[in-house]
């Protein structure tokens, strides 16, 4: 792990990051991993998994041994993870340096856990997104030009965030101050999960998507994705509950509905 930050720190440029920023960790809360739903993995096992142990993804599903994210995460950490365990490997998240009560990268999940302060100090980032391997790095202790630099660029809002890496294990109990879920899910099932976390529950403004709305758009991802969304649609509405029901029917491609999400994250953000 110190290995890996210190190659980073050695990119970066700049002055200290701003300690009331917060990195956020981004997921589907009613998603399935190996059948289980993955807030009852959390609770049950007390600490936040990367793809690399999980296989769940979203965005791409390329960690593994060979994979593009492990060449990546290869080059930038010098190979300090080559040989790791899954478990140690970093988890990817997002500094919210905009401060949205969303979260900094809605495209990866509706819910988020906002970590605590003290993670700044084993975590890394990277501007634009690793899958585009970038060249601007930043460390808590050198972070400022890679915020200006993200806050200079004109970016649809589903890519406007500076990519975290947190290095080591995320303690639930420790390192989170708050998982934060979209308000669809007050008194769910994903409610009780989230209650049995062992970290305080807070609430977002929502995600809801009119289908009035997601037929304006049809190039946005595509029309195949707007028809998909309208067909899932519960009185005239997607939301992040609908493509959860959606998911865990194994009827639907998950790549297909990652899209409709993207749709739903990117024109349904309630004020």
């Amino acid at each position: 792990m110190h290995v890996a930050i210190a190659h980073v720190a050695s990119l970066a440029t700049g002055k200290p990051a701003d300690p009331s920023l917060r990195v956020t960790l981004h997921f589907h809360p009613d998603r399935l991993v190996g059948g289980v739903p993955i807030l009852e993995c959390m609770a049950r096992d007390g600490v936040y998994r990367s793809q690399f142990e999980t296989g769940v993804s979203n965005g791409g599903l390329t960690a593994h041994p060979g994979g593009d994210r492990w060449r990546w995460e290869s080059r930038l950490f010098a190979g300090a993870y080559d040989e790791a365990p899954a478990a140690v490997r970093p988890k990817y998240g997002s500094l919210n340096f905009r401060r949205r009560r969303f979260g900094g990268s809605p495209r990866f999940g509706s819910a988020h856990l906002r970590l605590a302060g003290h993670t700044l100090g084993r975590s890394t980032f990277c501007y634009p997104d690793s899958v585009f391997e970038p060249r601007h790095f930043g460390v808590a202790s050198r972070m400022s030009e890679l915020v200006a630099l993200a806050e200079a660029d004109d970016k649809d809002l589903l890519d406007d965030y500076i990519e975290a890496h947190v290095h080591g294990v995320v303690d639930l109990g420790r390192d989170v101050e708050a998982l934060v879920l979209d308000p669809c899910y007050r008194a769910t099932s994903v409610e009780s999960a989230a209650r049995r976390l062992g970290c305080p529950v807070e609430w977002h403004g929502g995600f809801a998507l009119a289908v009035a709305e997601l037929c304006r758009h049809p190039s946005y991802r595509g029309a195949e994705f707007v028809r998909l969304g309208v067909s899932l649609a519960r009185e005239g509405v997607v939301d992040p509950l609908v493509l959860g029901d959606a998911s865990r029917s194994g009827l639907h491609d998950e790549q297909a509905l990652k899209r409709v999400w993207h749709y739903v994250a990117r024109f349904g953000a309630q004020a």
